[in-house]
């Protein structure tokens, strides 16, 4: 199978993972840099194989099922990385809130996809918001020094409890689209 290339930048998020993972235990005074940067990086991939995907018409399948995958891939290890890093409960619990959410929501849509009705919990512009608030927060946080006089940790966990609130908010907007569904289904 010959990759495209917005599938090839899907698969760079994935390969990614293990550098930003490697990159954070660095001994080194920069590692925090860098992994906002490899973060970042992957933010940008994951909005420009869309972009290319929709625009150069190579959609496929495959992509459909990578691209959502990678996203939460390299979310949820960034997570895990920061509730180390920031061992508090309000780190973890927002983290818990993000990664519980694309797990219910992920086996919401298989079973809506098995049902025949996908379109019932498909990406809406709230769960767009989520994810700039998400992407925004995390990066922020992987670097977590002050930038001048942005206190980028503090910045970094207001966007995070934002995020969450509009993580929480659009999982009970998939899960009122798909309530009907679940009803007619015995649930």
């Amino acid at each position: 199978m010959l990759l495209k290339l917005p599938t090839l930048l899907t698969l760079t998020r994935i390969f990614l993972i293990p550098l930003l993972v490697g990159t954070f235990y660095l001994p080194v005074s920069w590692s925090n840099l860098a992994c906002a940067i490899i973060f970042g990086l992957a933010g940008i991939t994951d909005w420009l194989d869309g972009h290319l995907a929709r625009r150069w018409q190579q959609t496929s399948a495959f992509g459909a099922f990578l691209d959502p995958v990678a996203d939460k891939l390299i979310v949820a290890v960034s997570l895990v990385l920061l509730v180390q890093a920031i061992p508090t409960p309000g780190m973890a619990i927002a983290a818990a809130v993000i990664v519980g959410r694309e797990i219910t929501i992920s086996a919401l849509r298989e079973w809506m996809a098995q049902l025949g009705k996908q379109g019932n919990v498909a990406v809406n512009r709230l769960g767009k918001w989520k994810t700039t608030m998400q992407m925004i927060a995390l990066i922020l946080l992987l670097y977590r020094k002050p930038l001048g006089p942005l206190p980028t940790l503090e910045a970094g966990l207001v966007l995070l409890f934002i995020a969450a609130g509009l993580t929480l908010w659009s999982m009970v907007v998939y899960l009122v689209a798909a309530w009907p569904i679940l009803k007619r289904q015995g649930a």
